[in-house]
């Protein structure tokens, strides 16, 4: 990945995975979280004595941010989201994470899921996405 170019702006993936793979009309988002390229956490902060506080209010604007660019690497926008399955830490964070939701999608937006998972890959993780869009290519 080379400076300036659209996937600098994204965490390296974990793993060996694409962010986003396109199969026809469609494209396949893998799991993206609200991780920042230089691997800070968007609604983890941690003071002097190691307290944590995490916010899932950011974290889910970060990751549906974090998708939006992942689609426009791939030519697509938010826009063009057809599904997407939300892995949550807590379903006590239901309620943050939806109306954050509601800032981007309406009743018309994408079919969503919504699941409780027991860890993500990071102790500071509330929230990843997963997501399918369908982009017609020209």
């Amino acid at each position: 990945m080379t400076e300036g170019s659209p996937m600098a702006a994204l965490a390296t993936p974990r793993g060996r995975f694409p962010h986003v793979r396109q199969a026809g009309d469609f494209l396949f988002v893998s799991g993206t979280s609200a991780r920042r390229p230089d691997n800070t956490i968007a609604g983890a902060e941690a003071d002097e004595f190691g307290t944590t506080v995490l916010d899932i209010r950011v974290q889910t604007r970060a990751v549906i941010e974090n998708i939006g660019e992942i689609l426009k690497t791939a030519g697509a926008s938010l826009d063009d989201l057809v599904q997407v399955t939300t892995f949550l830490v807590n379903m006590n964070d239901f309620k943050g994470y939806n109306e954050v939701w509601a800032e981007f999608f309406d009743e018309t937006g994408p079919a969503r899921t919504t699941v409780a998972v027991h860890q993500l890959p990071h102790p500071h993780l509330l929230i990843e996405m997963q997501a399918i869009a369908h982009k017609e290519q020209r």
